[in-house]
């Protein structure tokens, strides 16, 4: 089997979605923008089941799947959906001495993400994780 073109693709795919995300939060840097993806991602992954949290993987682009699964705690206690307020403070959380996620840091990342992947997909698999998930990712339900 040849390598999947996602493959050979990644760090051109990778660069397009961070100048999206660039784009979108308004942020100066690829390091500020790799720090606020990388926090939105553990918040909404500490709310998946392990099962759910691969399956949402499955449907992420390599580079943020990557992202998505790097540094994880399986163990941690799995958290409800909160409220903004509170994933926001969690967001800011990570690396907080050098954390400078906008202060719509969720939709910011969100939005970048769903321009990347499959929506149709992304939105089937959120309808069927937790309550909460799709509005987390700006989706009513």
């Amino acid at each position: 089997m040849p390598m999947p073109m996602e493959y050979f693709q990644a760090s051109t795919d990778f660069d397009a979605f961070m100048s999206d995300l660039l784009d979108i939060s308004l942020l100066k840097t690829r390091h500020q923008a790799y720090t606020m993806l990388q926090a939105v991602l553990q918040v909404f992954r500490r709310r998946l089941t392990l099962p759910q949290a691969i399956e949402f993987a499955g449907i992420l682009p390599p580079v943020v799947r990557a992202i998505f699964v790097s540094d994880w705690n399986t163990d941690e206690p799995l958290k409800p959906f909160e409220t903004h307020e509170q994933m926001m403070a969690e967001v800011r959380q990570l690396r907080h001495n050098h954390n400078l996620s906008t202060p719509s840091a969720i939709e910011d990342v969100t939005t970048a993400i769903r321009r990347h992947v499959d929506e149709t997909k992304l939105r089937a698999l959120l309808g069927q994780l937790p309550e909460g998930a799709l509005a987390f990712w700006g989706y009513r339900s």
